[in-house]
């Protein structure tokens, strides 16, 4: 298991391998963390995602970083569930997009990733199961990833992933 940790913060900024991006399935950009992460690493980027294009939800594909400065080697694109009220195998796909993520983190090769609070923005997932699900999912896969970590937009996000990753460990 990877050591695991939280903190608040831009995922633009943050020095690792990989940072995963919640993306759309056009992987052409979007709102929220995915169209920052566009802005920081430029248009070569939703140019790169749309050859890989379209993603389903609950899979990851990966791409150069292009701009991202620091220099980032990877971005990790996963498509989060939208939430439709919980019946629809939300949970599944969101545990799937942090699954899919690592394996691709160890088909790079990457040894640091860093991870968004994925679906709990435009696409409705309630923030406290959605970090349930991070901790979880992340404690359980195995990975040769050796850093993962959980960058929180604002300190409620934070101090819900902190929560969920001490109850899981």
């Amino acid at each position: 298991m990877p050591a695991i940790e939280v903190v608040l913060g831009d995922i633009t900024a943050e020095r690792m391998d990989a940072i995963v991006t919640a993306a759309n399935e056009s992987l052409l950009g979007g709102g929220g963390v995915d169209g920052a992460i566009h802005r920081a690493a430029g248009p070569r980027l939703a140019e790169a995602g749309a050859v890989l294009a379209p993603c389903d939800p609950g899979d990851a594909v990966a791409t150069p970083a292009f701009n991202l400065d620091p220099p980032v080697r990877h971005v990790i694109h996963t498509v989060g569930p939208v939430w439709e009220g919980g019946g629809f195998g939300e949970a599944e796909v969101l545990a799937s997009c942090y699954r899919r993520s690592l394996q691709v983190a160890d088909q790079l090769g990457a040894r640091t990733v860093a991870f968004p609070a994925i679906a709990t923005g435009v696409y409705g997932f309630p923030p406290d199961q959605a970090a349930r699900i991070a901790a979880t999912t992340i404690t359980a896969t195995p990975t040769r990833v050796e850093l993962v970590r959980l960058v929180a937009f604002d300190a409620a996000t934070q101090r819900l992933l902190s929560a969920a990753l001490a109850a899981a460990a």
